[in-house]
């Protein structure tokens, strides 16, 4: 008898411990509806695509699911593609506060960093 091994396929973004205690924060105060927090890639900006995070309050058939220590988190199906490989992160300083990527498949971006092409 032959034993199969399967492998786990890692996933498409990787989070941070910043970026997961966010996420936790999040859902901690999130409405009662929401199951998690999605990020997508829609199409704005000068660059042509931007990151957007926000609750979901349903699981979509193609989302890639991840499942944090503070709650789950979902990438858009239609934005995977753009993101495999990206490190997300919560950064925070007297001036700013937001979600930061490092995405490998980013070929430009603009000045102001609200959006980006591949």
């Amino acid at each position: 008898m032959t034993e199969t091994k399967t492998r786990k396929i890692p996933a498409a973004v990787t989070l941070t411990a910043g970026a997961e205690k966010r996420i936790a924060d999040l859902m901690a105060k999130a409405p009662d509806d929401a199951i998690g927090v999605k990020l997508s890639t829609p199409r704005r900006g000068c660059s042509g695509l931007a990151y957007s995070v926000d609750y979901v309050t349903e699981e979509a058939k193609f989302d890639e699911k991840i499942e944090t220590p503070g709650g789950t988190f979902y990438i858009d199906g239609a934005s995977v593609l753009y993101l495999v490989g990206s490190i997300m992160d919560w950064v925070e300083d007297d001036f700013t506060a937001g979600f930061t990527f490092e995405n490998p498949n980013a070929k430009g971006a603009c000045g102001c960093g609200e959006s980006f092409m591949v």
